[in-house]
């Protein structure tokens, strides 16, 4: 990306908190901000932590007085390298490979990111203002005061990926619950509430009533970032360091400032193990020898078991391609690699069924533009060809896997009726 291009996104991140009615005072700007002093002699550290909210205009505004006004050696944003290319290139996801992304099985992933953070999205216009104006203006106030830009935060695919390790089913089946609901979610929120939201009682309520509800998300999501934030906020280079952060991590990345933490540590991941597709393949191999054993006591109580659960399985996927609006053969490959995706614990009719789609209907550079606005609605679900193609892998492998629980429950009760 040229100099150009790039000063003129930061211009346009920034612009916003210049059209605020009320311009905001130097006293003000420092009301939600720590200043914190670490280590001793020559490693004596002048830390600012600068709590904003993500879409507040007053946010913007606070991050330009208090960078112009303290010129620090570093300013840290609560960016990762991917969000920060993200907010620089806005234009990179037409590039977005969806094939690629649904052959590494990570359409569920790629969906339930755009539903969260298309969340966002609708509170900043709400308010009219761009989403991240916060952190946009602390990369163009960096620039301009000749401070050294930090990209603090953890990897955005490695903090969900940690969250999904760290939940139990339950778990996991309450956030997908919520992730699905805030796309009906309308409500109207304004700036005062998210200037209630900076205040430490409230927000420590917040957290608190969080952790009781969702603790592994809580734990995940805001602890530990807390700890990594706070070691890159540490380390990084100059006597003077501004952080500007979410208003959520300010008193957690307080007290961790004074600790040191291993990033590595805060990075890894529970290694693949094999004991999932062991069992996939044994649960199948266990349903095989049962329906083998039953026909060979009364073949047509076998074939009846074989059948029923073939047109569980593959009804279960073609209802799944057509609730998702599907093309035809979408819906035909749904059916036939029903079979194939139910039995094997390393397939998924969903995937055949989405690179289908793909093909059949490629997503346009408009579907793209115009996906922001058709996330908004639910019939932009089925609007927009992105989502109606992560629709039918989700749905597909949905129905698939409520065919196949059904049809293994009716082998195992006709195999204990032929013994019994």
């Amino acid at each position: 990306m040229s100099e150009e291009s790039k000063e003129s996104l930061i211009q346009k991140g920034a612009s916003d908190e210049e059209s605020a009615e009320e311009p905001m005072s130097l006293e003000e700007a420092y009301e939600s901000v720590r200043r914190v002093t670490i280590g001793e002699g020559d490693e004596r550290k002048e830390v600012l932590l600068v709590g904003t909210a993500h879409v507040s205009k007053k946010s913007a505004s606070q991050v330009k007085m208090i960078i112009d006004q303290e010129n620090p050696d570093s300013v840290c944003i609560e960016l990762d390298p991917a969000r920060y290319q993200t907010m620089m290139n806005p234009d990179q996801y037409r590039n977005t490979d969806l094939s690629k992304i649904i052959k590494e099985g990570k359409a569920g992933f790629f969906m339930a990111n755009l539903i969260l953070s298309n969340y966002q999205r609708k509170i900043a216009k709400q308010l009219d203002i761009q989403s991240g104006a916060d952190m946009m203006q602390g990369i163009k106030s960096a620039e301009e005061n000749n401070a050294q830009l930090v990209l603090a935060d953890r990897e955005i695919q490695t903090t969900f990926k940690r969250i999904w390790q760290a939940c139990k089913w339950t778990d996991k089946l309450k956030l997908l619950t919520t992730i699905v609901l805030s796309v009906f979610d309308n409500e109207e929120i304004d700036e005062e509430t998210l200037d209630e939201l900076k205040q430490d009682d409230a927000l420590s309520a917040a957290l608190s009533e969080m952790g009781e509800a969702f603790a592994p998300v809580k734990v995940v999501l805001v602890d530990e970032r807390d700890q990594y934030l706070a070691e890159k906020i540490r380390t990084a280079p100059g006597e003077k360091v501004i952080a500007v952060l979410g208003a959520a991590h300010v008193p957690g990345i307080e007290k961790e400032l004074f600790k040191s933490h291993n990033l590595e540590k805060l990075e890894e991941l529970k290694p693949k193990t094999n004991t999932g597709k062991i069992v996939g393949w044994s649960i199948t191999a266990i349903l095989i020898l049962m329906i083998l054993f039953t026909f060979n006591k009364d073949a047509g109580e076998g074939l009846a078991q074989a059948k029923n659960w073939l047109i569980l399985v593959c009804g279960g996927s073609g209802i799944g391609a057509l609730l998702a609006g599907a093309n035809i053969l979408t819906i035909l490959t749904a059916i036939v690699c029903a079979p194939l995706g139910a039995a094997s614990p390393v397939l998924a009719s969903g995937w055949f069924a989405g690179l289908v789609e793909a093909y059949v209907r490629k997503p346009r550079v408009r579907d793209f533009e115009e996906l922001p606005e058709d996330l908004e609605h639910l019939s932009g679900f089925w609007k927009n060809r992105v989502m109606r193609i992560l629709l039918v892998v989700v749905l597909v492998n949905v129905g698939c896997a409520l065919g196949n629980i059904t049809g293994s429950l009716g082998i195992i009760r006709g195999f204990l009726d032929t013994i019994l």
